[in-house]
């Protein structure tokens, strides 16, 4: 999808006539209008208050300095796999299995129209707790990529929302943009949780084990690779995931540091949408990566990241 497509900040203030009757509804469209104002409020607030930021702005260069290698550089695997199987299980069960277990029986297509984008990068703390969430309520949606030095997706932000900052979330079904992650998750319950609430400690993890996988992934998924394509690919890239899954961790830290936008499609445990991954991959494991473009189809998660970096960079390899 065209970032062309990215709805402007919509903001919806009911008239000063009926506010207090709409106060007092306390309904559905009321929580919308409400968060509305808050994605407003937020967006003007000063981008100097942004202690997140500044924290990761410092953990940038040092993370990159730690990790000393370029990531299209062959890798040691049994390493990498044990250091995001470690930052999976810092998240304990977090992002790991759907909990929207009345919709299994829905039958689902890859074709659907997707309401949610989200602008995000693949190290942030506050990021992972939206995808965590996601996962959850078992949801798709469009990951646009924001890694430091982002020649694309960073700009969509600062025009959309007002400043630059992570993550972002778009629904243009109900014309909400929105900063930050409790809010976003929140919201996301609230619209498409069908009455649940987040499950224990998500919201409150994040400042004890929230920086866990960024500093055990030495944070890979946080800086844009120097050759990546300045240009986004012509079709759209699909991803089966789930968020705490350390196979697929790999694979998302390589389309973020490639600016690479695409479908991510949440398999969590108990998931609706795995009869969709039978469908394409014959089997149950994530991560499966199509790439429509090229027709390109791989599980296998090295084979997929020296694809990503061999079809999506400026330099042959």
């Amino acid at each position: 999808m065209s970032l062309c497509s990215v709805l402007p900040l919509f903001i919806s203030t009911p008239p000063t006539t009926t506010t207090s009757k709409s106060l007092q509804r306390g309904n559905r469209n009321w929580a919308l209008q409400r968060l509305r104002i808050v994605a407003k409020s937020k967006s003007d607030a000063s981008p100097s208050s942004s202690t997140p930021t500044s924290l990761l702005s410092f953990l940038c260069p040092l993370l990159t300095l730690l990790s000393g290698k370029d990531p299209s550089q062959p890798r040691n695997f049994t390493l990498e796999l044990a250091l995001s199987s470690l930052a999976s299980l810092s998240r304990f069960a977090w992002g790991k299995k759907s909990i929207a277990e009345s919709s299994i029986s829905t039958e689902i297509t890859s074709e659907l129209p997707l309401s949610l984008q989200l602008f995000e990068f693949e190290a942030c703390p506050f990021c992972r707790r939206v995808r965590e969430a996601l996962t959850e309520l078992d949801l798709s949606v469009e990951v646009y990529p924001c890694p430091k030095g982002s020649v694309r997706h960073r700009e969509v932000v600062s025009r959309t929302g007002g400043k630059e900052q992570f993550p972002f979330l778009i629904d243009k079904k109900n014309g909400i943009s929105m900063y930050e992650s409790g809010d976003i998750v929140k919201y996301l319950f609230e619209q498409y949780g069908e009455g649940r609430s987040p499950s224990l400690g998500l919201l409150e993890s994040t400042v004890f084990t929230g920086w866990m996988p960024t500093i055990l992934r030495a944070g890979r998924g946080m800086t844009r690779w120097v050759y990546s394509r300045p240009d986004p690919p012509p079709g759209k890239l699909e991803l089966f995931s789930y968020e705490n899954n350390p196979n697929a961790r790999i694979v998302r830290e390589a389309l973020c540091e490639l600016e690479l936008p695409y479908i991510l499609q949440n398999v969590g445990e108990g998931s609706h949408r795995m009869k969709l991954l039978l469908n394409a991959s014959g089997s149950k494991e994530v991560p499966f990566f199509i790439d429509h473009n090229t027709g390109f189809e791989s599980g296998d998660c090295t084979t997929i990241l020296s694809y990503l970096f061999q079809t999506y960079s400026t330099v042959i390899l």
